[in-house]
C-alpha cells in the first residue's frame, strides 16, 4: 500500500523567497529517487511563506530513506532558522 505525505512548511518572514528556492532544489532529486511516485511543492496563493509538499510513496521505507538522504540535510542545515513551522501527515488512502 502506497503512502501519502503532506508537508507543511511555513517560512519566518522576510524568509519567503529563500525558502522556497531551498524546497524547489528538493524536486528533481527527490522525483528521482526510488519509491517516489509523486513530489509536487504547492505555495499558498495567499501566504506566500506558506508550502506544502503532496507526496506519494510506493511504501514508509522507501519514504524513510529519501527522509534520510543527503539532499534533505542539507535543505534542513540551509533553511535551519528560516522555516517557523513544519507539520508533517503521514497518510493512507481510503476508499
Amino acid at each position: 500500500m502506497s503512502l501519502t505525505i503532506l508537508a507543511q512548511i511555513t517560512a519566518a518572514p522576510g524568509k519567503e523567497d529563500f525558502v522556497r528556492a531551498e524546497l524547489e532544489k528538493l524536486i528533481d532529486i527527490t522525483r528521482a529517487e526510488a519509491g517516489c511516485i509523486q513530489y509536487d511543492l504547492h505555495m499558498d496563493n495567499d501566504q506566500p511563506g506558506f508550502f506544502v509538499f503532496y507526496e506519494t510513496w510506493e511504501n514508509r521505507e522507501l519514504w524513510q530513506t529519501h527522509m534520510g538522504a543527503p539532499h534533505l540535510a542539507a535543505y534542513m542545515t540551509a533553511t535551519n532558522g528560516a522555516v517557523i513551522r513544519f507539520v508533517l501527515n503521514e497518510m493512507s488512502k481510503t476508499g
